[in-house]
């Protein structure tokens, strides 16, 4: 595998699992419950190590491709962000109620659902310099994923098959 290859597999493990990791610290350390949207951005950060670990396993050409594909899923996850940041800021409305509930320890389901804050895709939980979560994911996962992109592929066409 070539160093820029090295460096964008690299990319592809590590930004997700590290956005998907702030998330969970978020959700769990400080009670940022997430939104349907903030859950909709965790699928493709989600996709995109599986992938990244896959890749470890295959060798060739086939390494390459999903090395691109995590890039890929990693900017999915940041124009869903970037949406997400819209709805957040009033800028357009989102596609759902933009409405979800938080687990509980209840032992009781309904319980549970009833005791559970209600989280809104259309507030801003938390900022840093007036961007909101979403607004970073979408910076983040789109300028990481199209690193992934630009690094595997500057691989070359011949040097692909020596991956």
């Amino acid at each position: 595998m070539t160093n820029r290859l090295s460096t964008a597999h690299l990319i592809a493990l590590i930004v997700p699992a590290a956005l998907l990791g702030g998330a969970y610290v978020s959700q769990y350390g400080f009670g940022l419950y997430p939104c349907e949207m903030c859950w909709w951005q965790r699928y493709p950060h989600f996709v995109a190590i599986a992938l990244a670990l896959i890749a470890y396993a295959v060798k060739g050409p086939g390494r390459v491709v999903l090395v691109r594909l995590a890039g890929i899923a990693i900017i999915v996850s940041g124009l869903i962000g970037a949406f997400h940041a819209g709805v957040e800021y009033g800028w357009w409305e989102g596609l759902t109620a933009c409405t979800t509930v938080a687990a509980s320890d209840a032992v009781d389901p309904l319980e549970a659902i009833m005791n559970a804050p209600t989280v809104r895709c259309d507030e801003v939980a938390w900022s840093l310099f007036g961007i909101s979560l979403a607004g970073w994911n979408f910076l983040i996962s789109v300028a990481s994923g199209i690193a992934v992109l630009v690094l595997s592929a500057r691989t070359g066409g011949s040097r692909v098959g020596k991956a």
